[in-house]
């Protein structure tokens, strides 16, 4: 993952929503930004400006989390929260904007006024983005008199730490905008990749559902607890696929004659896993019973730990292919 430029002193930010991902994309923006002032926030909720100044700083690593890890160079130094520009007005909150990002309900009629709304009140120049779950930008901008400024860039949770935005134009996004974009990400050291196809969830969710969906089905079945899949995952998957995707994984496993050779040896197993995949439903009755093993086994999960770990993982990650002098 290439470095971080010098601090931007002329882009100006709008986000529009203060849940977890939008606070987390404002905890990234302002890691990046010359001054805070140049943040803006837009939320209807009434207590907006107590609510981000009493959760923003809770995204940031405190010193008694890297006690340890001195060295975490990707640990920011806190901004001064009080400097952040709280809309009180829609129109107020776009009307200078460079990029505009939306980290909003996931609603669909929500969404289309939104931008409908934003279009009509942003500098014409402004970028659009939706950090949208599930909603393909050709349905969000369908009242928007041009919607080739309009392009999903989703993240991976939370997006302050994690590298990965899938960036997802609908067929009427111009070229201009999704470039604009790329090169936005790529000089805050970030990995985006464009996604050149609308699709239901897009990729990362995609994989990660397929996943979850066997991760029930063999709970469900009694093959495996809750717990016990998870370690798992934790100990093979979880920090191979750190290193390397599935195709390079598997490429590398058929040795000289790479993925044809993986599938040359084991080919026959790997269709009968596939032919055997579990099919559970949301509401097929699984439910109960595995949300009472995962409340057992974990209860509250601390996303602080979570988030401390990531951090250093992807430390180490970029330091190990730094040395290698090349990226995986």
């Amino acid at each position: 993952m290439p470095s971080p430029s010098a601090k931007d002193s002329t882009t100006k930010i709008t986000l529009i929503g203060t849940g977890t991902i939008g606070l987390s994309f404002a905890a990234f923006h302002l890691t990046h930004l010359a001054s805070p002032s140049q943040l803006t926030i837009y939320d209807t909720r009434p207590d907006v400006a107590e609510y981000v100044q009493s959760q923003l700083p809770k995204f940031f690593a405190s010193p008694d989390q890297n006690q340890n890890h001195d060295q975490d160079t990707n640990t920011p130094p806190l901004p001064n929260f009080s400097a952040i520009t709280i809309a009180t007005s829609l129109p107020s909150a776009v009307q200078s904007a460079t990029i505009i990002q939306e980290s909003g309900p996931e609603n669909l009629s929500f969404k289309t006024s939104l931008w409908a709304q934003v279009e009509r009140h942003a500098p014409s120049t402004a970028l659009l983005w939706s950090s949208t779950s599930g909603i393909p930008a050709s349905q969000q901008s369908s009242s928007m008199a041009s919607p080739s400024r309009l392009l999903v860039v989703h993240p991976y949770n939370p997006p302050h730490i994690m590298p990965l935005l899938e960036l997802v134009p609908s067929p009427d996004t111009s070229p201009e905008a999704i470039q604009a974009t790329m090169e936005f990400w790529e000089r805050r050291g970030r990995v985006p990749i464009h996604i050149k196809k609308e699709t239901t969830g897009f990729v990362a969710n995609r994989l990660a559902f397929a996943l979850l969906r066997e991760a029930v089905h063999l709970v469900q079945q009694g093959v495996v607890g809750v717990q016990e899949l998870d370690r798992i995952v934790q100990t093979s998957m979880g920090p191979r696929w750190a290193v390397a995707g599935p195709f390079k994984s598997y490429h590398a496993g058929g040795g000289p004659a790479g993925l044809e050779g993986f599938f040359g040896n084991i080919g026959g197993t790997v269709q009968k896993c596939w032919e055997d995949l579990g099919t559970p439903s949301v509401g097929d009755g699984w439910e109960e019973g595995v949300f009472r093993e995962a409340r057992e086994a974990y209860g509250v999960v601390d996303v602080g730990e979570r988030d401390r770990i990531t951090r250093r993982l992807l430390q180490v990650l970029e330091e190990e292919r730094g040395a290698g002098g090349k990226e995986e």
